[in-house]
């Protein structure tokens, strides 16, 4: 649990949005944002996937990884912390190095990067995908959730073909948790399908993350 903070107030600046300025007295008043930078964590999302590890107990020494959407790299530090032996990344945005990662800068949506990611693992299957993958957001709450669910479902057609048997994968999801359809796929593959929401995840927001454990089968890419 992050520790309490006095309450800082931002004043606006001429020329800043009023929206700027929540977001940045909002950073500034975040334990968790605060807590990130006092243990050289790269983003307060690393404590998502801390939180969620506390409660799963899934990320074991010498495994492989994969992250979608890394930037800049909360959930890979945690991985290699918990002891993986390599990580592999992916994001739109650049990623400083770090040792027991390699990372490619490339928007996972391309068509080349699922095959980039195969040539990155070497004939390896990898253990687990984790996916923080977020859309552009528009405000709009449906055309949003359509958003999120293709980029979760990109995730989870990669996640199906490289998997060995028994790796697990997480992804974020908005609320109301994975469509149907989705959902009993993921339920036919794993022997274990839940949704969670780690304290880490701000009250307001509509995220959580869709949690499927023991991979039943693995689809072979054509």
């Amino acid at each position: 649990m992050a520790p309490r903070n006095k309450h800082t107030r931002v004043k606006t600046a001429r020329g800043r949005k009023s929206s700027s300025t929540r977001w940045l007295q909002r950073q500034l008043n975040d334990p968790y944002v605060k807590e990130a930078k006092r243990l050289g964590y790269r983003s307060r999302a690393a404590f998502k996937l801390i939180e969620m590890e506390e409660k799963l107990n899934i990320i074991k020494k010498d495994m492989l990884v994969v992250d979608l959407g890394a930037a800049p790299g909360g959930w890979t530090q945690v991985a290699v912390e918990k002891g993986a032996k390599h990580v592999i990344g992916i994001d739109l945005l650049e990623i400083e190095d770090m040792e027991g990662a390699e990372f490619i800068q490339m928007d996972f949506t391309d068509n080349e990067a699922p095959e980039k990611l195969l040539e990155m693992l070497g004939g390896e299957k990898p253990d687990m995908v984790i996916s923080d993958l977020s859309p552009y957001t528009t405000g709009h709450k449906k055309t949003d959730h359509l958003k999120i669910m293709a980029l979760v479902e990109m995730a989870y057609d990669f996640a199906a073909q490289v998997l060995k048997p028994g790796g697990h994968f997480i992804a974020k999801v908005f609320q109301g948790g994975a469509q149907s359809d989705l959902l009993k796929m993921v339920k036919a593959d794993f022997e274990t399908v839940k949704h969670m929401k780690p304290p880490a995840s701000r009250k307001g927001s509509p995220e959580q993350y869709l949690v499927a454990l023991d991979f039943r089968k693995n689809v072979e890419t054509e």
